[in-house]
């Protein structure tokens, strides 16, 4: 159990502080040079199209151990690998191991029912050099008579995009109905097939007994920076004031912890706090459901960003924790304050985020969540834009083409006092760390949403000096 432990906390802060660092020490430590995925994460790696769709397919069973509890276990692998190296066959037995704690992280006491409600949700891995991969999960009710435990149809991706997955994991459980037998081709077919590109779809042909060929659609969305993110289900549990004072806490790279009972609820909120960070990401632990054995997560000196089950509050509460923020998503309330949330983040810029958030709570024309999505983001894309929109400016670069980052300069540049007082914070993140370093490696910018909602910035700017 400890190296299973292990396995979920490699993502504990890194040492990547720009002061002192030697070259090979950045690219040992920088989680941002390998395929990540949680919400808001942009790596070309993991977003270029092409790709394999998923690692695995694999099914959790509930198998009896003693005394009437019930261990999870993987009774289905697709596909299977063999002719492994060595230390690729270690890890995937690290993989495998770990998969059924977070399939089915709420304890070992279950009971046969007749009646389920089938839900989803998603884990984040990480691994050894920082990369992580996706468990996108659906728990069911597989077709029967009488009492049965559900199952976990669990599929394994390094790619983010949680609508797409959702649509995969329909299709699944309509065949898992039918036969387990039925699912194998339709698997077959989506590995086969490429991973769109933005705004592109592939069309998967499958087989059903009794029903014919079937033509599934599956559209990537356009903006690769959302597609793995519900902000709708966040806007539904908190008022747009607690939403900021979470983004101020998770901007300073706090500890926070989100409490619900519904697994959905956890994963959805969690990813749509991570996305609010765009185009920065959080470099840190990150997991959106604990399972049971590591609830001693919230004990670490780190900052983290996890999401527990609220049938475990009195056991996290006894816990020896430092200063985090706690947040209940079932009465949309924040339960646990380091206290200084309101002051974090600069007041008009805060009233800003306010107004275009209230906005969306009025405005009964926004409907889709593709809308809501877009109004969200934006309202923080914007926060940042403003903020630290003029970091290339301050970037120096060499005759080799190797850029260095004037940190005091930029600082300097800022006009608003207390917009200064914030970013001299900021400057000192690992997210922010990160994202300059990417930016020193090409004058191209990485995120080419961010950079266009910039040069909007400044077009608006000078049009309104020139009117």
């Amino acid at each position: 159990m400890a190296s299973i432990g292990n396995f979920f906390r490699r993502s504990l802060r890194r040492s990547v502080r720009r002061e002192g660092k030697e070259e090979d020490g950045k690219k040992e430590n920088n989680p941002s040079r390998v395929p990540q995925g949680k919400a808001g994460e942009r790596s070309s790696v993991l977003y270029s199209a092409g790709q394999f769709f998923f690692e695995y397919l694999v099914v959790v069973s509930l198998k009896p151990v003693t005394d009437g509890r019930y261990e999870p276990k993987i009774s289905y692998q697709f596909p299977k690998r063999e002719n492994l190296l060595k230390g690729q066959k270690e890890e995937e037995e690290r993989l495998l191991k770990a998969i059924p704690l977070f399939c089915f992280p709420d304890g070992n006491n279950w009971a046969p029912v007749t009646e389920f409600t089938s839900e989803t949700f998603s884990f984040v891995l990480t691994n050894v050099d920082g990369s992580r991969k996706i468990g996108y999960c659906r728990r069911l009710l597989p077709s029967g008579r009488g009492a049965r435990l559900p199952e976990v149809f669990c599929i394994i991706s390094c790619l983010g995009c949680f609508g797409l997955f959702s649509k995969i994991l329909d299709e699944v459980e309509k065949r898992r109905q039918i036969s387990m037998a039925v699912i194998y081709p339709f698997m077959q077919g989506l590995r086969e097939s490429p991973f769109p590109a933005p705004g592109k779809t592939v069309t998967i042909k499958s087989f059903i007994p009794e029903s014919g060929t079937e033509l599934i659609e599956l559209t990537r969305p356009v903006d690769a920076h959302l597609e793995h993110v519900e902000f709708q289900a966040l806007l539904q549990r908190l008022s747009p004031n607690l939403i900021l004072h979470i983004f101020a806490s998770a901007v300073l790279e706090r500890r926070l912890i989100f409490l619900a009972e519904e697994l959905s609820v956890l994963s959805q909120c969690i990813h749509a706090v991570a996305a609010l960070l765009y185009p920065f990401t959080w470099a840190h632990t990150y997991i959106p459901v604990v399972p049971e054995c590591l609830l001693d997560t919230v004990c670490c000196p780190t900052p983290f960003m996890v999401g527990i089950q609220m049938r475990y509050l009195e056991r996290v509460l006894d816990q020896p924790m430092e200063e985090a923020l706690m947040v209940d998503l079932c009465k949309g309330k924040i339960i646990r304050t380091v206290g200084d949330e309101e002051e974090i983040l600069p007041i008009k810029l805060q009233n800003e985020i306010l107004t275009s958030l209230n906005r969306h709570n009025n405005n009964n024309n926004v409907h889709t969540s593709e809308q809501v999505n877009t109004l969200v983001s934006d309202a923080f894309v914007q926060f940042f834009v403003r903020i630290v929109g003029h970091y290339s400016s301050h970037i120096k670069w060499s005759k080799n083409g190797s850029g260095t980052f004037q940190e005091r300069a930029f600082c300097k540049a800022i006009a608003s006092k207390t917009n200064r007082k914030f970013v001299k914070k900021f400057v000192k993140t690992n997210m922010f760390t990160l994202f300059i370093e990417e930016a020193e490696k090409s004058r191209i910018p990485q995120e080419a949403y961010f950079q266009r909602k910039i040069t909007e910035y400044h077009e608006q700017k000078k049009h309104r000096r020139d009117s």
